[in-house]
């Protein structure tokens, strides 16, 4: 499907300003990114598959910024990425029919609303606070949001953080890091579990330019957000237009009420 010149300058306006606030938090932003692509392409097997390939493009380079400030604890992350990759690859193959694939759409961005809001009230800066858990509850939890991350085509760093920081897993940089490196590997996997299903859709022009765009919002986000802008405000109010566009998705595209 190819999409208006208009139409592609609004989702690309759109995708900028996602990927530059997203970022900044170390999230790729590809719950929003379903969000505004709903509202321009009829195929959900398209929706899913750029909303993947923009989040790989921004959360690498968060990831590498990451790494190269030593934020990236490996041992500490393998857990949740051994049970996220092949349930995100589980989710992402399933064949789903597109009202079931909305009404999980839209519930899923109204959730991750709720928990991007609620991050910015629960969030702990006291390292005295960390708290220690079984090393099993890292598997289950790294399944669980991965498999749920490759059904809607997001890479699930956004169920993910709110839930630690809530648990005070981590001091909250390290937490930023893990939910980038857990995006990475995710949308990498997601990726794999559509082409597996043929469900990989991927309009050329549309898919170029908003990757481009993506890479460079990311990047500004990446590299002067955290600096210019709190990162507890630019979170509320992504959260506001999450939840705003999730319940539009869910009552006109998935119960059809509008």
């Amino acid at each position: 499907m190819l999409l208006s010149i208009e139409s592609l300058v609004l989702l690309c306006l759109g995708f900028f300003v996602i990927a530059t606030l997203y970022s900044s938090v170390g999230f790729g932003g590809g719950s929003s990114y379903l969000a505004l692509l709903t509202l321009f392409f009829v195929s959900f097997f398209a929706i899913r598959s750029i909303a993947l390939i923009c989040n790989l493009v921004v959360v690498s380079g968060s990831t590498y910024l990451y790494f190269k400030n030593d934020h990236i604890r490996l041992r500490k992350f393998i857990p949740f990425v051994i049970t996220s990759i092949p349930m995100a690859f589980l989710g992402a193959s399933f064949r789903l029919k597109e009202q079931v694939f909305f009404i999980i759409l839209g519930c899923s961005l109204i959730v991750s609303a709720i928990f991007l809001a609620w991050q910015t009230y629960t969030i702990v800066n006291d390292t005295d606070r960390v708290k220690n858990y079984p090393g099993y509850l890292d598997y289950i939890i790294g399944g669980a949001i991965g498999f749920l991350s490759g059904l809607v085509g997001i890479g699930g760093g956004i169920f993910l953080a709110p839930v630690l920081n809530h648990m005070r897993w981590d001091v909250p940089i390290k937490i930023a890091a893990l939910a980038s490196f857990f995006i990475l590997v995710n949308s990498i996997s997601g990726i794999g579990g559509l082409a597996l299903a043929h469900t990989l859709e991927l309009p050329l022009r549309e898919t170029l330019i908003l990757t481009g765009t993506v890479l460079l919002g990311g990047q500004l986000g990446i590299r002067i957000s955290l600096k210019k802008m709190s990162p507890k405000g630019i979170k509320r109010v992504t959260a506001i237009l999450v939840f705003v566009v999730g319940v539009r998705v869910l009552l006109k595209n998935g119960l059809e009420l509008i």
